[in-house]
This record gives structure tokens, sequence and C-alpha cells, in this order.
């Protein structure tokens, strides 16, 4: 198995996609920590199905899927944080938006003339391993212009996160602080789409932080955990499927579920177990 991973390796397309993999795991990682801080998994929900409203649309006229996605997400974040503004009215907002861009989505696969492989690639599966040079750059520009964007706004992001009202009282632009980080999640939703598929997206949007939520409640080490976490689930699922003939999101899923399932109830135990002798 080893010899035919290293064979597969030195092909063309295992090498885009693992470093297309690399790219959607630090994003989806460090955007991850900050979704299951806000409460937003509703939100990468309606983000990834609406961006794949957005990949059918473009199919219909000749255009590249991946742009439609990035498109389709990006309007989705605009519409939930110009019309969701308060938090209490968020999730009816996002409800209604992804209803509506399903239905569209709908409309547009019905109206191809052919079978949209791509679009359904997408929804269910992602599509690492058949991703172009053309969609490689545009995601490491993508990736490149997330996290300066995440890095610019890092402090009144977690400042609006841990206290949103005393932010505001700070002078903390709250509500333009939730759109920006919204773009910025429609970014890694788009992203991250390319490695799971629409339906498991929250795969690499909740798992790396949920699982950093239980292992540390220090900011910065949870952003660095839930990094790892994301780039063992994404690169592991990625060597996995090279040499297994199983879709890559498969691996993904069960890599990330395991790492959660160990930060959950095999972290806990052993730092009980550690407890007793450092007090001795």
């Amino acid at each position: 198995m080893i010899d035919q991973l290293v064979h597969l390796l030195g092909y063309e397309f295992a090498q885009k996609a693992l470093v297309a993999g690399f790219l959607v795991a630090v994003v989806a990682g460090l955007v991850s920590r900050f979704v299951v801080a806000r409460n937003m998994s509703f939100a990468v929900h309606a983000l990834a199905e609406v961006g794949f409203t957005g990949s059918a649309g473009f199919i219909l006229i000749g255009l590249s899927p991946v742009l439609g996605l990035l498109s389709g997400s990006m309007l989705t974040a605009l519409l939930i944080g110009a019309l969701g503004v308060r938090i209490r009215e968020r999730d009816s907002v996002v409800g209604v938006i992804m209803a509506f861009g399903l239905g569209l989505g709908v409309l547009f696969i019905t109206l191809y003339p052919r079978y949209a492989s791509e679009a359904f690639a997408i929804l269910l599966t992602g599509s690492i391993t058949a991703v172009s040079r053309g969609d490689l750059l545009l995601l490491a520009v993508v990736a490149a212009v997330t996290i300066l964007g995440l890095g610019a706004m890092y402090r009144p992001l977690t400042f609006a996160t841990v206290d949103p009202v005393v932010a505001e009282a700070r002078g903390v632009p709250v509500r333009l602080v939730s759109i920006l980080f919204l773009l910025i999640l429609a970014a890694a939703v788009a992203e991250a789409v390319q490695v799971v598929g629409v339906l498991m997206i929250l795969t690499l949007l909740i798992t790396p932080g949920a699982t950093a939520e239980r292992l540390t409640v220090q900011p910065g080490l949870a952003t660095v955990v839930s990094v790892a976490v994301a780039l063992v689930a994404t690169v592991g699922g990625i060597l996995l499927a090279l040499v297994i003939t199983v879709p890559v999101s498969f691996f993904v899923t069960t890599i990330a579920f395991g790492c959660y399932l160990a930060a959950r109830f095999a972290w806990p135990l052993l730092a009980t177990s550690r407890a007793p002798q450092m007090d001795a």
C-alpha cells in the first residue's frame, strides 16, 4: 500500500489535490473556531447549499462551477448580513434564503440540457482530486485573501464573539464585523466544498473548532488545534482515498469525527489520570 501511495503521488492530479487540501484545511481550521463560538452552524449549511445554486447557475451559462460556488456563497453572506440585523432573527433569515436558493438550484439543474455532473459532484462528494490548475490558483488567491482578512480583524472579531454587548459599547462596529466575518466564512465554505461536498460541509467548518473547544480555552492555542485537526483530516483523507477506492469525503469526515471523539472522551480521562500523579 505504501509503494502504491508513493507511485500515485508522482502524478500531477495527486499533487494538486494535496496542495488544494492543504489550502482548504488551513482556511477551514482558522474559521472553524469562530463558527463554533458564534453558533453559526446553520449559516455554514446555508452558504454551502446556496453556493451549490451558484455553481449550477454558472454551469448553465458555461462558466466555472468553482467560481459560481464562490459567487453564490458570497451573495448569500451579504444577504444574511443585510437581513439578519439581530442575532435572534438570523436563523429565520438563513432558512428563508436557503430555501429560495435551493429552489433556484433545482431550476438551474432542470434547465441544463445535459447531466450536470460537476454540480452534483460538488453537492455530494466534492471534487478535490479533479481540481485544475486554474481552480488551484483560484483556491490559493481565496485562501490568501481570507487569511489576511481574518488576521486584520482578529482582535475585534474575538472581542465581538466573546461579548458583543460590551464590544459595541466600547466602539467596536459589531454589525460590520459580523458581515465581514460572513464574507470570510463564505470564502471558507467555497474552499471546503471542494474536499467534502456541500452535504458534508460541516465536517471541516464545525468539527475542528468543536474539537479545539474541548481541548483548550485559550483562543490562540484553540486556533492552532483547530487548524491541526483540519489538516490531519483533510490530508489524511486524501492520502487514504488515493489507495482505497472510497470518496475522499468519507475519510475526511471519519478522521475528523475520530478527533472529536478523542477530545470529548479520551482527553478528559487522560487529564484525570494525570492529576493524582501531579499531586503526588
